[in-house]
């Protein structure tokens, strides 16, 4: 192991009782939960873009990082000291996976051919370094939105040279992810969308994404990738409109044009809330449709109307996120990407260890609360209790499709009282708490 960052030991597990920051309370790999390992259940993933890009510059001011790296001036010599940076960082951190655009690892060229042999550079070096390290590629993508060339998007572009490149760039990220043993693909999480209708041909758009995305699956099947492609809901930023607004609207797209046997969905928490959702509404309604396929951990600020991409800290939304993943099963080739940057004021490396230290935690504790919540059962018998008026009489007969509308008139004709039953929130949020608080 390197020593890019001088002074910070492996992070370990020392227990609740622990005041060490820079040590796990609630993530311990190895423990048990629901019959598998914590860090089975998880698989943390670090993101490249936040972790070793991100210089924590705003609208209003230049960056404050300070990085081990900040004295290396070329741009190749700087993308190779981030390739030892990413793997010191997730085997301290005992993160089994990472993440990255194209774009993270090597910088653009004047050319595309220029940029693809820089890649390729970097590449190889990543390559070599995964030999000597169980750190695995949880997923690749592509920057399809940073360049001016995707002022107006990229597969929804009304430049065909512009959707021509993007698929250049795709290709080759697909390549790379493919050669490094990547188990997934991400689309997109950029400019695909819109700021007026007065100047924009949406059903061309529309079409013209959905030939992008069969165009990848074809190209895979071509190159024998066997990874699973996922999409990244986004609402806004950049565009006012995206066409990838939510889960819902993303899973309609998917089988309006056929690829819903192909794609499924990257879930981030921060996404759903600027969608004016829960983080736990997305995921259910991924998880319903049989398209959840891995997530991005971060937790955006209810006050600001942007993407913050804050380190999760909220026990709520992380018990009712896992919950939703283990009642799924678990897991496949998904994991728990760290889609989160330090805040600008927190501009040491150090602080990158205390954010996903907190961030690890803090699903550790969601993970073992919402076990606690499955095994008791209390509430999903609540909830079985609240509609089993659908299990006989009238309500079976609707839902085998037995009645229509007729039936149901002189149903309701005959009926003389109807009674509801109480939701019971305040209690099931109460019983909520409790399974936080006790595990």
């Amino acid at each position: 192991m390197a020593d890019v960052f001088k002074g910070i030991e492996k992070i370990k597990f020392e227990g609740k009782g622990s005041d060490n920051p820079l040590a796990f309370k609630y993530y311990n790999a190895d423990e048990l939960v629901a019959g598998k390992r914590m860090e089975d259940h998880l698989r943390f993933a670090v993101a490249y873009w936040h972790t070793f890009q991100a210089r924590g510059n705003d609208p209003f001011g230049v960056g404050t990082a300070i990085r081990p790296w900040d004295n290396i001036s070329d741009q190749m010599e700087l993308a190779k000291a981030k390739v030892e940076a990413n793997f010191e960082f997730c085997e301290k951190v005992g993160a089994p996976f990472f993440c990255f655009h194209d774009r993270d690892i090597a910088p653009e060229g004047d050319t595309l051919k220029e940029t693809n042999k820089r890649l390729d550079e970097i590449v190889n070096l990543i390559e070599q370094r995964m030999k000597s390290s169980t750190v695995k590629l949880l997923w690749g993508t592509t920057n399809a939105f940073g360049h001016p060339r995707f002022v107006h998007g990229a597969s929804t572009s009304p430049n065909a040279d512009v959707f021509a490149f993007a698929a250049a760039q795709v290709k080759k990220a697909m390549e790379i992810t493919h050669r490094l043993g990547g188990e997934n693909y991400v689309f997109w999480g950029g400019r695909e969308g819109y700021e007026t209708l007065l100047n924009t041909n949406m059903k061309l758009e529309l079409d013209n994404f959905a030939r992008f995305l069969s165009m990848a699956v074809d190209y895979a099947k071509e190159i024998g990738f066997k990874g699973q492609f996922l999409i990244e809901p986004k609402p806004k930023e950049p565009t006012k409109h995206q066409y990838d607004f939510d889960a819902a609207t993303v899973i309609g797209f998917l089988k309006t044009y056929g690829l819903d046997p192909y794609y499924k969905l990257n879930i981030e928490a921060n996404h759903a809330t600027l969608a004016a959702h829960t983080f736990q509404h997305d995921l259910r309604v991924a998880r319903i449709n049989g398209m959840l396929g891995s997530i991005d951990a971060n937790q955006g600020d209810p006050i600001l109307g942007w993407d913050t991409d804050q380190f999760p800290t909220n026990l709520y939304d992380t018990t009712l996120a896992m919950y939703e993943v283990l009642k799924m099963g678990g897991l496949t080739t998904g994991g728990f990407n760290f889609d989160s940057k330090v805040r600008r004021g927190s501009f040491e490396a150090a602080d990158l260890f205390y954010g996903h230290v907190v961030g690890m935690d803090t699903f550790a504790k969601g993970l073992k609360a919402a076990a606690k919540m499955i095994e008791d059962g209390r509430i999903d018998k609540f909830v079985e209790e609240r509609y089993s008026s659908y299990n006989s009489g009238i309500g079976k007969d609707i839902v085998d499709g037995k009645v229509g509308l007729k039936e149901l008139e002189k149903y309701a004709l005959e009926n003389s009282e109807i009674v509801n039953t109480s939701g019971r929130q305040e209690m099931l949020e109460n019983i909520l708490n409790s399974y936080i608080l006790e595990s």
